[in-house]
């Protein structure tokens, strides 16, 4: 079962998408949001650079693309690196004229983590003309379907919910699997790969969070599917807390287990664990990518190693088409600092899921015209669009189906070589049942 202990209020965090944590600060003009930052322009030689034509005369089609996002809440730093993504993705498209007839823009909505204000932030973002609404916060997936769906108004949402999907409406998640998913998973694999599950009886499987809708999916999904197969898994408990930073009842609880799903924030929890020679291996997805620098900062590296990921889209180490773009545009684009960025955190990785936004409108445009683009022609284009990557439909969305990632691969902690490397080169089905 879920175990929630040390209960003061639910705390939202922004944890789930990377980095490093930011103080909350006030919000009181929520009419004049922060605009989005003007980013430089980029050079076209890009792999990706496949619907590159020479620039015409007629004044080109403005689609607005509406940021639902937190400059100032306590995801204000993490949310930066999402927002930056956007930005340059964006410029990249415009600088190399990717979507003929088509200028596209951005503009952002300060949320400031806070459910309240994903209502508000969605009317000014209409009143600011968007053609569609992009955001990776985690509560507008569940608060605003039903307005999206009413005005027939097309939604990227990076934090996807089961509330989104079904039923299926206006509200599509680009590069990314529902949460339960992940859990199923990541535990089908581990039973059926992993060297080091048990061969005599059910492995013991638990984990510890903090309390917030995402971590609380993550633990659900993973109890769900040990209640499914009782021969492979023995659920020990899932530990919701609140926002702590020393896990002793916790770890005491899990100290028996074969497998653990850590806090996202894990310094604390694995230096706990190994201290009192707990041997569990540590399992998790790709929001405990998110910080990777505080794991460097403290040298963590022997406790986590071996830990093995669930990533939706494949790691900065690795060579492919769009993983070597993100790179290119993130290092030309942000040459001092994209070495720390892509060393500590996950989160300019948004660019996977922004890129498949981005293609979605580009083929809207090829099929209607630019001056015919709307949100319902979007729509229409959405429910039977695909992508292909090594071989297989890595994305797709139908009538019905509203996550696009059909495939994840997994990945192992190596504390040798201080980085994540996968260790099945196969991209691997989602399991969408327990």
């Amino acid at each position: 079962m879920l175990v929630i202990s040390r209960m003061a209020g639910i705390i939202f965090v922004a944890i789930m998408l990377l980095s490093l944590l930011s103080a909350c600060s006030d919000n009181d003009d929520k009419e004049s949001p922060p605009p989005s930052s003007n980013p430089t322009s980029l050079p076209t030689n890009s792999p990706i650079a496949q619907l590159t034509s020479v620039p015409t005369e007629r004044e080109d089609t403005v689609i607005t693309i509406g940021n639902l996002t937190d400059k100032t809440g306590p995801g204000a730093i993490a949310f930066a690196l999402i927002d930056m993504a956007l930005d340059d993705m964006v410029a990249y498209y415009n600088d190399n004229n990717l979507i003929p007839g088509v200028r596209l823009e951005a503009v952002s909505y300060d949320g400031a983590f806070d459910p309240a204000n994903d209502i508000p932030g969605y009317e000014w973002l209409r009143g600011k003309g968007a053609d569609v609404i992009f955001t990776a916060m985690p509560s507008p997936s569940v608060t605003l379907p039903p307005r999206a769906n009413d005005d027939n108004l097309m939604m990227f949402a990076l934090a996807p919910s089961r509330e989104m999907a079904d039923p299926p409406g206006y509200v599509f998640s680009p590069g990314t699997m529902l949460i339960e998913h992940q859990s199923y998973s990541i535990l089908n694999w581990i039973a059926e790969n992993d060297p080091n599950f048990p061969q005599d009886r059910p492995a013991k499987v638990g984990g510890a969070m903090w309390i917030m809708p995402y971590t609380e999916a993550i633990l659900r999904g993973a109890e769900e599917y040990a209640d499914a197969h009782p021969d492979q898994y023995d659920w020990v408990a899932g530990h919701l807390t609140n926002y702590v930073f020393t896990w002793e009842p916790e770890v005491a609880d899990l100290k028996d287990c074969d497998y653990v799903i850590p806090p996202t924030l894990m310094q604390n929890f694995v230096k706990e664990y190994r201290d009192l020679d707990y041997t569990a291996q540590f399992i998790g997805g790709g929001i405990h990518t998110s910080f990777f620098g505080k794991i460097d900062q403290g040298d963590y590296w022997d406790e986590v190693d071996g830990m093995r990921i669930l990533m939706p889209h494949r790691w900065w180490n690795e060579n492919d088409e769009k993983i070597d773009l993100y790179k290119q545009i993130l290092m030309e684009t942000h040459p001092d600092d994209a070495e720390e960025i892509m060393r500590t955190s996950n989160g300019y990785l948004a660019a996977d899921g922004i890129y498949i936004m981005l293609q979605l409108i580009a083929a809207t445009v090829e099929s209607v015209g630019p001056e015919n683009f709307s949100s319902e022609n979007l729509y229409n284009t959405a429910t039977s669009f695909s992508l292909e990557s090594d071989g297989v439909v890595l994305d797709s969305f139908t009538n019905t189906k509203r996550l696009s990632r059909n495939y994840f691969g997994m990945y192992e902690l190596r504390a040798d070589e201080k980085d994540m490397f996968r260790i099945d080169e196969a991209w691997l089905p989602v399991v969408e049942a327990p």
